[in-house]
């Protein structure tokens, strides 16, 4: 079942271009002049229920106008949006009761109090039952093992704990849809992971359907089985990470351990590159096609005491996706 669909979705933003000095100033009472910026192209999406879905993409690449559309915060240019069996921008209450929105650099608690009346306040905005109400905050409460921060006020809270806190003030209402705009923005790794374990466990569990943004590679590794590249306002890729990784993750890093000092007469095959040398160390880059070669290679040069074969960092595949634009695509 289709819980989100798109179809040909354009957002414009237009400001005025103020001109310096006093003519500028007479002129723009006349005719202002405007600059647009087109946030999203021709945008078609299609997400069914219990999906988990992540965007990533640049800085400015539509990602978070695309959020804000879908939750009806803005409107359109063009094209037509369908969320929940609603149109987003009618804003009706009974849309809005069926889905929530965490951001990771914004906050619906309130910072002098505690965390728990937040939720009290959400229980009478959303009009949750108490039954359901004690039954999702203890849940949530378990998950999370936070039972003694519960009292404490937001403001003294580490970044970590208020992020756990939002998305239980997200989730109390039982929302079938979550919108995500990098929830871990700024997070320890011991934070980021429990909160991946976090959505992993209401996704599955409940079969919360999860749309969500992030910079950090491993929150779309660890969570994500469909994955929307976005630049410049267009859609570049749809589909599984790992592929997207298999088809542009073009080199391995091989690191050596020698036995004996290697001298400066090693012979490595074309295409390799040498990171690092050291005598009893080397760090290579090369291509996956040329594994096999460069390890015949150094087994007839040199004694080895271990080798260590990984993929290429998964930030650099990212960034250079970004950089390549439409046309690695194509």
């Amino acid at each position: 079942m289709s819980i989100i669909q798109v179809t040909n979705l354009s957002k414009i933003y237009q400001r005025p271009v103020k001109e310096p000095g006093f003519k500028g100033s007479l002129k723009a009472l006349v005719k202002r002049s405007v600059l647009q910026k087109k946030a999203l192209t021709d945008f078609n999406l299609r997400v069914e229920e219990g999906e988990l879905v992540g965007l990533i993409g640049p800085n400015g690449a539509g990602k978070t106008t695309l959020v804000k559309l879908l939750c009806g915060i803005i409107q359109p240019t063009s094209g037509s949006l369908d969320v929940l069996g609603f149109k987003p921008g009618e804003l009706k209450d009974a849309f809005r009761r069926q889905y929530a929105v965490v951001m990771g650099q914004k906050s619906q608690l309130w910072w002098d109090l505690p965390a728990l009346d937040t939720f009290r306040l959400n229980k009478e905005i959303y009009g949750i039952p108490e039954e359901k109400f004690k039954k999702n905050l203890h849940e949530y409460v378990d998950l999370f093992g936070i039972s003694e921060l519960l009292q404490v006020p937001v403001r003294n809270l580490s970044l970590g704990e208020r992020m756990k806190m939002e998305l239980m003030a997200a989730l109390l209402h039982d929302p079938r849809l979550i919108f995500l705009d990098e929830p871990t923005i700024g997070l320890d790794a011991i934070a980021q992971k429990q909160i991946r374990l976090f959505l992993k466990e209401i996704n599955t569990r409940r079969q919360v359907t999860i749309l969500m943004t992030s910079h950090y590679m491993d929150d779309i590794r660890h969570l994500c089985n469909r994955t929307i590249v976005i630049n410049e306002g267009e859609k570049m890729y749809d589909g599984s990470l790992e592929n997207l990784l298999t088809r542009f993750q073009g080199q391995r890093d091989v690191q050596v351990i020698l036995s004996e000092p290697v001298g400066l007469g090693l012979n490595l095959p074309d295409g390799v590159t040498c990171r690092e040398r050291q005598p009893y160390r080397l760090h290579l880059q090369v291509p996956r096609s040329q594994v096999k070669e460069l390890l015949s290679s150094l087994l007839l040069q040199c004694e080895m005491d271990d080798i260590r074969i990984e993929d290429e960092e998964i930030g650099n595949v990212i960034e250079r996706i970004y950089r390549s634009g439409r046309e690695v695509f194509a």
